[in-house]
């Protein structure tokens, strides 16, 4: 995938349309600690746009024409959020100002630097905060971006003085072409954003095509036990397969786990191998069998890097994950629990089912679903059913659409069908507040809630932790 030739030192105003979402944010924070007069746009207010207001980057609210000569624009950057139709975005490219998308403009940095280039289907975002915290720890002043915030760092980017950049690269539109990493990391290749990609075999092609983006000389950090990176790995040229380093708990692999320990009530530990030789235990907070793979990918690239293992060990220690990962929400009167969780497929959804069981074996979850896009319902509704229906008492929520139009005979409902049939107990709710009113009717002591989507559904764990305190309040 070709990108536009910009001449960054001929650009002092850059407009970025899209900023309030994670990663938009991320970029904007990046050129505005560079030096250039950043400026943004979004529909609503959100808490990375506080951020960014707090930080001195110009907001607007909305999306019009006037932002461009109000903003004096020399580049606009836009999200895969915004249509082509967009007015704002069809005026700049009238006026012939050059225009990106977010990732065209992330790479112009990142390929400036040793870039280490973390993507995947699922566990991307984890795996990029553990080696940017690695990379912290050991002093070596990476630049992040993540798309996710940190609760370590607690931002989603940072512009560091070092020579290396760490970022999570998004597959979802092949927008990730557009970088050459010195280290590229895949944790995992399934069939998602099943509105670009048709089939898993286009999506393996995608992957493919990235990492023979690799620099001369770079290094490839693959899963081995993924079926999907298998995949990938036998349709490449032979000279990159010769820079292939497997991670994963098969003893062949270049770096692998051994003896894994998960505890109750959360973190895990096990043994570390690189090149065959064992370089100690590994400590976890963060819990499940996605994050020790996580995990492994992190600890095979800062061997490489040459960084001391005590320094991967304390990392590893102290690392607390991104926010929206598994996150304790809050502990709750009556031994109740609250996590929320940015899952939103199938495989997602059960590698963090599987982790709270780990965690709490002995705790009924009650998980509050919202479905994210109806093309992913409507291509992976019977696999979302499989997974719910492993769960004592789900309620779920409508689709939450994202850009996405409705699609007919498409719904929650879909789903909720699909799982009574699989024998799985569910309900349904038409809002937040209804959603939230079914959560105190279903709730027992000693309940782990759980708010599980890539939309808003958070919001709901934040109904549910109030109206348990308060009736928790006033029966005293």
């Amino acid at each position: 995938m070709s990108r536009k030739k910009i001449d960054l030192g001929s650009i002092k105003n850059i407009h970025l349309m899209g900023v309030g979402g994670a990663g938009m944010s991320g970029l904007a924070l990046l050129f505005h600690e560079l030096g250039f007069n950043v400026s943004g746009c979004d529909m609503g207010r959100t808490a990375y746009v506080e951020k960014l207001e707090k930080a001195g980057v110009k907001i607007l609210y909305g999306h019009d024409v006037r932002h461009l000569d109000e903003c004096g624009v020399d580049l606009l950057a836009y999200s895969s959020a915004i249509p082509a139709s967009n007015p704002e975005l069809a005026e700049a490219r009238r006026k012939e100002i050059p225009v990106m998308q977010r990732a065209e403009l992330l790479s112009l940095l990142f390929d400036s630097k040793n870039g280490i280039g973390v993507a995947g289907t699922h566990g991307k975002t984890t795996t990029t905060s553990l080696i940017s915290y690695i990379l912290e720890q050991a002093d070596m002043q990476p630049t992040i971006a993540v798309g996710g915030e940190l609760c370590d760092i607690g931002c989603n980017a940072k512009l560091g003085m070092g020579e290396y950049m760490v970022a999570e690269l998004d597959e979802s539109d092949e927008s990730f072409e557009y970088f050459h990493p010195l280290y590229s990391v895949v944790t995992n290749v399934d069939w998602d954003h099943v509105n670009h990609y048709p089939d898993l075999q286009a999506v393996i092609d995608a992957f493919g095509r990235f990492l023979c983006n690799t620099k001369e000389g770079g290094k490839l950090f693959l899963c081995g036990e993924d079926a999907g990176v298998k995949k990938v790995i036998e349709a490449l040229p032979d000279d990159l397969k010769n820079r292939v380093h497997l991670f994963g708990r098969d003893p062949s692999f270049d770096f692998y786990a051994a003896d894994i320990q998960y505890h109750c009530g959360g973190g895990l530990n096990y043994s570390f191998y690189a090149k065959g030789r064992k370089m100690g235990t590994i400590e976890l907070v963060i819990s499940g069998e996605h994050n020790v793979l996580d995990s492994l990918a992190a600890c095979g690239v800062a061997h490489e890097l040459g960084v001391s293992f005590d320094i991967v060990q304390k990392a590893m220690r102290m690392f607390h994950g991104a926010k929206r990962r598994l996150q304790l929400r809050a502990m709750c009167p009556d031994n109740i629990l609250v996590y929320d969780d940015y899952g939103h497929h199938p495989r997602e959804i059960e590698a963090t089912l599987n982790a709270v069981r780990l965690m709490y074996p002995d705790r009924r979850i009650l998980l509050i679903f919202q479905p994210h896009r109806y093309t992913r319902t409507q291509a992976l509704f019977d696999r979302f059913a499989e997974v719910l229906a492993s769960v004592p008492q789900v309620v779920l929520l409508p689709i939450y659409a994202a850009d996405e139009q409705p699609i007919p005979g498409v719904s929650s409902e879909l789903i909720g069908a699909t799982v009574a049939k699989r024998g799985g107990n569910c309900v349904l709710a038409q809002n937040k507040v209804e959603a939230a009113g079914r959560v105190m009717s279903l709730v027992r002591p000693g309940d782990l809630i759980l708010t599980e989507g890539a939309g808003d559904v958070c919001v709901i764990g934040d109904l549910v932790i109030q109206e348990l305190n308060r009736s928790f309040a006033s029966a005293l």
